[in-house]
């Protein structure tokens, strides 16, 4: 009897799907690539035909050049090779999906990144039942339990009322966090004009294409220091301490991402503000994810393996490593 699964190969460049003769967030150009999100590190440009998100496909145009392009809708059913596939959210970033695989009588859900937390400027993630379950693990540690979202975003607000000579400097990844923490100031009754490093312009351009309000956004390249008192201002984060962030007025460092949690990180960036802020599940995230899905076996794909696996092991779940190759841990 075949083992369950037999037809996915894990290799260290990807997920490779036999039936379908398909790749999931390959590493390297590959002729037919189903891609779950579009961070670099799951998807990248050259590939012969891109089954994705119709947003993802935007992202990848965006970021890589035009693909060529098989746009997927949450929910459609598309027949690839023998093996019957779908995208459903996974609540990480605009456009990112969880890939649904039907074949001989099984069924594999690979999440790509996802989150539990709400999320204004992406579909909430979808759990769906399976025989295997293939998750990440980036914050797989019982230390990682992410606070609420508000009384960070309110932490920030609170500094630049106390601040109104200053400006509050926020390093955010370029795709999904920026705009993710834009639309989170906004929840929180922030309608002042938010300025924006130039890095960031396309993606926040992107995100208002696809329906997502992000407000008075301006250019912060160019602008006298005394406009930018007591305003808020989003760059990556390797603009927090180079010279472009010397022309700000006194600027408060802060960095929204998950590993602020870790102090060594935020003293290693020279941040004033941690922002524990993510677009990844957090420990109980990802134990009650696997509990609601009941999965036979989970596929651990990168992140702290050894933990999730463990707390697996110890509740009768088989699980196993996939050591991927080219997954970072970005900023979160």
């Amino acid at each position: 009897m075949a083992r369950l699964g037999s037809w996915i190969v894990p290799s260290p460049e990807g997920i490779y799907v036999a039936p379908a003769d398909a790749w999931i967030d390959p590493s390297r150009p590959k002729d037919r690539a189903l891609v779950t999100h579009g961070h670099g590190d799951h998807a990248c440009g050259g590939h012969s035909e891109v089954w994705a998100t119709p947003e993802t496909l935007a992202i990848m145009d965006c970021r890589y050049g035009e693909q060529q392009g098989r746009p997927v809708a949450y929910g459609e059913v598309m027949r690839v090779g023998e093996v019957e596939v779908s995208f459903v959210p996974a609540g990480h970033v605009l456009g990112s999906a969880q890939i649904v695989l039907d074949h001989a009588g099984e069924r594999v859900v690979v999440s790509g990144d996802y989150k539990r937390r709400p999320d204004p400027t992406c579909a909430p993630f979808q759990p769906v039942p399976c025989d295997i379950f293939i998750t990440e693990a980036t914050f797989g540690l019982p230390v990682f339990r992410h606070p609420a979202t508000e009384s960070e975003v309110d932490k920030l607000l609170a500094r630049l009322a106390d601040n109104p000579d200053r400006c509050v400097l926020v390093g955010a990844y370029a795709l999904g966090k920026a705009q993710r923490l834009i639309m989170e100031l906004r929840a929180r009754g922030h309608h002042d004009p938010i300025y924006i490093h130039g890095a960031l312009q396309r993606l926040c351009d992107l995100y208002i294409e696809w329906g997502v309000e992000l407000g008075d956004l301006r250019p912060a390249t160019g602008v006298a220091k005394e406009e930018l008192k007591g305003r808020i201002v989003i760059a990556p984060p390797g603009a927090l301490n180079d010279r472009w962030s010397r022309r700000l007025p006194e600027p408060i460092t802060a960095m929204a991402s998950g590993w602020m949690r870790v102090r060594q990180r935020a003293r290693q960036r020279n941040v004033e503000l941690p922002l524990i802020i993510s677009d990844h599940a957090d420990w109980d995230e990802l134990t009650t994810t696997i509990r609601e899905i009941a999965p036979k076996e989970v596929w651990i794909t990168h992140g702290r393996e050894e933990a999730l696996m463990h707390w697996c092991m110890t509740r009768q779940i088989k699980a196993r490593e996939l050591n991927l190759v080219g997954y970072e841990d970005e900023d979160d």
